[in-house]
This record gives C-alpha cells, sequence and structure tokens, in this order.
C-alpha cells in the first residue's frame, strides 16, 4: 500500500469511493471544482492510499492558518481494519505539524459509532461544550 498526496485527477475515483463510503456525508460542496480548489489551497495536506494502482482510501486534510480540519475519511469496506485509515491520519497530521498546526477538528454523525471509536482511539476526544451551526445560501 502506498500513502501519497491527492491529486486534482484523483476526482473521479475518490468521488466514486465516496458514494460507496459516505454518500450521507456528501454535499454540493463536493463538487469537481469545490474539491480541486481544496486540494489546491491545501496542498500536500490531502492524502490517498493506493493498493496497485487504485484507491481505496481518502483523508481530506486542510487548515485555516490555525486549527487543521480534516474531511472524509473514508476506506473501502474490504479494505479496512489494516491500519489503512490510522496511516491516512497520521500522514495528515504529520504534514499539518510541518505547517505549524497543532489541533484538528472534524465532524462525526452522532449515530456513527464505529466512527467514533476510530477517532477515540488516535486520541480525538469528542467535545461537549460547543454546537456546530451551518447556514446555506
Amino acid at each position: 500500500m502506498e500513502i501519497r498526496d491527492m491529486k486534482a485527477d484523483d476526482y473521479d475515483e475518490i468521488f466514486a469511493l465516496w458514494q460507496i463510503t459516505s454518500k450521507r456525508a456528501l454535499s454540493e460542496a463536493d463538487n469537481e471544482e469545490n474539491i480541486c480548489k481544496y486540494i489546491a489551497r491545501n496542498s500536500g495536506l490531502s492524502q490517498v492510499a493506493v493498493i496497485d494502482g487504485k484507491i481505496i482510501g481518502t483523508l481530506l486534510a486542510g487548515h485555516d492558518g490555525r486549527r487543521g480540519f480534516f474531511h472524509h475519511m473514508a476506506v473501502l469496506p474490504e479494505f479496512r481494519r489494516h491500519g489503512i485509515a490510522r496511516s491516512l491520519v497520521q500522514t495528515a497530521l504529520e504534514k499539518l505539524s510541518i505547517e505549524g498546526i497543532a489541533k484538528s477538528h472534524l465532524f462525526v454523525f452522532c449515530d456513527n459509532k464505529q466512527g467514533q471509536a476510530f477517532w477515540e482511539s488516535l486520541g480525538f476526544t469528542q467535545r461537549d461544550d460547543i454546537f456546530v451551526y451551518s447556514r446555506k445560501e
């Protein structure tokens, strides 16, 4: 397995993977133009896991200059529980650290117990002191 930087050319393959792994988390913000802008703005931070030339895992990672943010952590079901997600996160954390980012945030659906357990196993803690508010124009 290889962990490498996500590229704009990967969009079709990563979006197809997300259709399998994270469909309910997708929105119009995940169209090709927006994802390519995100990758360019956060160059070298988002990662893909590749086996035999096929993308089997993704992690969008970026920062705002103060905090890191993770989106679309996804591994194809048949490749889970082999440390791939952990490797994606570790690579992203190392790259964020080089950028001077020491704290990162992410969103997990309230009913995604598997996701919650995964992030907790990596030392992330659930916060109960804030709410997330969203607005769509």
